[in-house]
């Protein structure tokens, strides 16, 4: 099929899919109550802790729309930010308190000027906490802002700005409509901006050439740190760098890291979480090799901020970091996966070197201050700490306590009367190939070890990325097969998070391959110590699992049903059709013109005539990341051979989907999908 016969067929689903999600048949009256229970959680966004550890403030949605509270340390006397604004009827978000502890910034369409598309205009907006007066506008913005940071003298406030912004700066949400020169029209540039802490105009840091992903002050606020690479941003952060530059516009900035051009384990990878020693004179840094901006793992690494050598200061461990903040010149407090766990540990620098001292303390769940992955906030004087948890038994809440050696518990009761409609969680690990592995797995709620269950392997996103327990979402996912009667399998395979970087390194050229052996190899420990029925045994996952779910039955005929989330079919065509094509070649090794046959090995459509498995697949129309033609792909070939398949593409949908509607609809076919090929009662 010609590209324009294909993109016309395309856009002719698309334009019938509301119609089509209209017309789904009658839904199974469980799956209705198991979403009606999905969707009472009241998701929180942020935990942000006072310097002094005397107050928290917290993110939490209404109505789907953000809302800041304010309270004790201790969660007590809890009251809105700005009692003129009712929840749920307008959104604040991306906190920040200043260094008195008395003020918070936070960003807010609450009492913004209209648009001419009649929406509000965001404020970035002061409140003080502790007197009677009403929150002030700091500055209007005309785009996109977040992740607000204080400079360390409380006398400006620095953050991420995407001026005219149509779109949320990240590559999983929806792609802007392709036209005009592509590349070079229409490009949206993030940049680090200040504002006055009494207000005023804004005050662009950063060059228009650049696009910065993530930046930190220096501790005398007279420089700033950050990630960076030429636009377009949602492309290149695989390839972005690390500079250091005057916090003040039209400074000349200095490279400090090149992971193109360095030498050593860093040389290729990507880089994240740039943060200044207290003494301003080093900034460590997580490098490693990622799939997504913004899900950071990897070795802890530390470089001069005036310029020199970058040293890997935790080569060869067997956990991945994902977050760090310096106690000292000469310690680290880490967020840390081990396993399928989050874990939080001391690490004493000695020189180029980082050694563990001890794990303060290990949860399985979640945990985030919403601010960057595993991040954690705390008092100036790191004695205290907060952040947001969830796990398959509690939903999210916001933790606040001493930082030491038991996890805080939980100060809010947001979402407390909520219980679990799914069955018991378990680790589950194994060996495979001189490898330990590690997984999750999910009993049938009611379940009886006298009957026989089938089993939903759900394969996670990434490769780069990690099974840690969480609270589910409306949205797709596996833990609602357990309420509906499936055992549900959620394996770390080689290429994950939480066993060092060489785990993560181990499925480089080979994706799909020792993966599905490590997954294998699990199900049969499954099945080998609970009743599992191998003839009952599903496949499903979304962006890295969506691959695996296409590629997997061509290799193994034990997946009997299998959905398919944002897949990649053909990693020779996706090449030239995705918008990030800047992160295969770490993966890879070189790119699909130098080394076609990498890419072929792992591409589910060249081994076509072994799929017989019955399949749904499912795909936002303005997918940046695995664009919709890699599902259409798949799917037609899948019908020319006879093969029982289903292709739903939903419309304005990336990446992620942001639709309520879309993200239940989704949910409720894959639940049917398995429920007519993997009954879950016989």
């Amino acid at each position: 099929m010609t590209y324009r016969l294909r993109a016309a067929a395309l856009l002719a689903l698309v334009a019938a899919t509301p119609a089509v999600l209209a017309g789904t048949s009658a839904i199974d009256p469980r799956i209705e109550s198991l979403l009606t229970q999905l969707g009472k959680v009241k998701p929180i966004q942020a935990a942000q802790l006072s310097p002094d550890g005397r107050q928290l403030a917290w993110v939490v949605e209404n109505d789907h729309k953000p809302g800041i509270q304010i309270a004790d340390a201790d969660g007590g006397h809890a009251r809105s930010v700005d009692p003129s604004a009712k929840a749920g009827s307008c959104s604040q978000n991306e906190i920040a308190w200043a260094p008195d502890s008395r003020h918070l910034a936070y960003i807010s369409d609450c009492n913004g000027a209209l648009n001419s598309d009649k929406a509000r205009l965001l404020q970035i907006v002061l409140a003080d906490t502790q007197g009677k007066i009403e929150p002030v506008a700091l500055t209007a913005l005309n785009g996109n802002a977040q992740a607000l940071r204080w400079s360390s003298d409380g006398s400006r406030l620095a953050f991420l700005y995407v001026e005219g912004a149509t779109r949320r700066a990240s590559a999983v949400y929806a792609a802007k409509p392709a036209a005009g020169e592509i590349g070079v029209d229409g490009l949206e540039i993030q940049r680090v901006a200040t504002v006055a802490a009494t207000g005023g105009a804004l005050q662009v840091l950063t060059p228009a050439s650049s696009y910065v992903y993530e930046f930190s002050w220096s501790p005398d606020a007279q420089r700033i740190a950050y990630v960076s690479a030429p636009a377009p941003g949602d492309n290149n952060w695989w390839v972005a760098k690390l500079y250091v530059q005057n916090a003040q516009a039209n400074a000349e900035a200095t490279v400090l890291v090149d992971p193109g051009s360095v030498s050593g384990n860093l040389h290729g990878l990507q880089i994240a979480l740039p943060r200044w020693s207290p003494g301003g004179s080093r900034i460590a840094f997580i490098g490693g090799l990622m799939s997504d901006q913004g899900s950071t793992g990897g070795d802890i690494y530390a470089v001069p901020s005036r310029g020199g050598s970058v040293t890997n200061l935790t080569p060869d461990i067997h956990v991945t970091p994902a977050w760090l903040s310096w106690n000292n010149d000469q310690q680290l407090l880490v967020s840390q996966m081990r396993g399928g766990e989050s874990e939080i540990a001391e690490y004493h620098i000695d020189g180029n070197r980082a050694t563990q001292d001890h794990v303060l303390f290990s949860v399985p769940a979640s945990v985030s201050d919403g601010t960057d992955e595993m991040a954690l906030s705390l008092s100036h004087d790191h004695a205290q700490l907060a952040y947001v948890q969830s796990s398959y038994t509690d939903a999210p809440e916001v933790h606040a306590g001493a930082l030491g050696n038991t996890a805080p518990k939980a100060v809010t009761t947001i979402n407390a009367a909520l219980k679990p409609t799914w069955g018991k969680a378990e680790s589950v690990e194994w060996n495979n190939e001189g490898r330990h592995v590690q997984g999750w797995l999910l009993y049938p709620a009611g379940y009886d070890a006298s009957k026989s269950y089938p089993m939903i392997v759900m394969v996670h996103g990434g490769p780069s990325g990690v099974v840690i327990p969480r609270w589910p979402a409306v949205g797709f996912g596996g833990v609602p097969f357990s309420t509906l009667g499936y055992f549900v399998f959620m394996p770390n395979p080689r290429g994950s998070f939480g066993q060092g970087e060489a785990f993560v390194q181990a499925n480089r050229k080979d994706f799909g391959y020792g993966d599905l052996r490590d997954t294998l190899v699990g199900v049969d420990t499954i099945e080998k110590k609970l009743p599992v029925d191998d003839k009952r045994l599903g496949l499903t996952g979304w962006s890295y699992g969506g691959f695996m779910s296409m590629f997997a039955p061509t290799q193994t005929q034990r997946f009997r049903a299998v959905v398919a989330g944002a897949g990649i079919s053909n990693w020779q065509s996706y090449y030239g059709e995705n918008l990030i094509d800047q992160w295969m070649i770490p993966f890879f090794g070189k790119s699909v013109y130098d080394d076609p046959a990498v890419y072929a090995k792992s591409s589910a459509i060249n081994y076509i005539k072994q799929l017989k498995t019955p399949m749904l697949i499912v795909v936002g129309d303005r997918d940046a990341e695995c664009p919709a033609p890699q599902s259409f792909e798949l799917w037609h070939a899948l019908r020319a051979q006879g093969v029982t398949t289903s292709l739903v593409v939903y419309p304005n949908e990336g990446h992620h989907f942001v639709d309520p509607a879309h993200q239940r609809d989704v949910l409720q076919r894959a639940l049917a999908w398995f429920g007519k090929y993997l009954p879950a009662s016989k």
